[in-house]
């Protein structure tokens, strides 16, 4: 398979596993249950999947070094808290704040990753993070109240701690597979979230039970496993371009579907604006 063929593979993985994560907005926004206590299923019921998945490959999973064990513990913490901090936007705004606000970490990421990994930074992504900006800025709702800022600044932050965790997987992806990367992340993260699980034991349905499944199956352990081992041919920032701006298009389409949340005029063009940048992020990137 030549080099073209294997970067459009990589491209396509990012847009799947992209897709499942704008159905985990949809999801999450229709349990509940607190924001912790969906992330705690969600990475609990990831972690079996990518253990048995892991198992039934026999795809190694010893770590090659110490400094490899702290720095999934920190991926792991840094998980917990960016997948509840997104939850928490999702659950108290809306789908379409919530992934707005998370769409702004590619313009960490385009900042962050050249001066950690001594790369130069190309004019074309800091455009194109700019541009991506631009768009969510226009999908934000005119909503001053307290609901909706609260979203943002959980949005934000969820924001922040998934480009850093975006980095640490670009360290890890070029010596582990995929799933072993993300089953490492999400077991740390279950571990981290049992205390708070033990201090506000919430109660929890049939349903919710269910939903968590799906949400851990096939919005966490096959969504990131396909974009931790897309990192192996596209660069992180490309992805995280893909991934802030189609997130928040699959999302809002996924909950005007799915929950009867209809787009607003503000959201449609901004939608526009986004699904721009990311096509000419794609193909530029496969002709690279």
């Amino acid at each position: 398979m030549n080099k073209s063929n294997t970067d459009a593979k990589s491209l396509l993985m990012i847009h799947i596993a992209v897709l499942f994560f704008g159905m985990a907005g949809v999801i999450g926004r229709g349990l509940t249950i607190p924001s912790f206590a969906v992330t705690f299923g969600r990475v609990f019921f990831s972690s079996i999947t990518l253990f048995i998945v892991i198992k039934c490959t026999n795809t190694p999973i010893k770590l090659q070094s110490r400094g490899d064990f702290w720095a999934y513990i920190a991926a792991g913490i840094i998980m917990a808290l960016h997948w509840t901090t997104f939850m928490r936007s999702v659950q108290v705004a809306s789908v379409a704040v919530g992934t707005i606000t998370f769409s702004t970490f590619p313009l960490f990421v385009t900042f962050i990753e050249p001066v950690l990994f001594k790369e130069k930074l190309k004019v074309k992504s800091v455009i194109c993070a700019l541009l991506m900006l631009l768009g969510v800025s226009i999908l934000v709702p005119p909503d001053g109240g307290g609901a909706t800022v609260s979203g943002i600044v959980a949005g934000m932050v969820s924001a922040l701690t998934y480009a850093i965790l975006s980095l640490l997987n670009r360290r890890f992806s070029s010596r582990y597979a995929g799933s072993v990367v993300c089953f490492y992340e999400q077991s740390i993260a279950t571990l981290a979230l049992i205390p708070f699980m033990l201090a506000a034991p919430p109660a929890v349905t049939g349903k919710d039970i269910l939903s968590l499944v799906v949400l851990g199956v096939f919005c966490t352990a096959l969504a990131h496993s396909l974009f931790v081992s897309s990192f192996k041919k596209v660069r992180v920032q490309t992805a995280g371009i893909i991934s802030g701006g189609m997130e928040s298009v699959y999302g809002i389409l996924l909950a005007f579907l799915l929950l009867g949340e209809p787009p607003t005029a503000r959201e449609i063009i901004g939608g526009c604006v986004v699904i721009a940048v990311t096509v000419y992020t794609t193909l530029t990137n496969s002709k690279e």
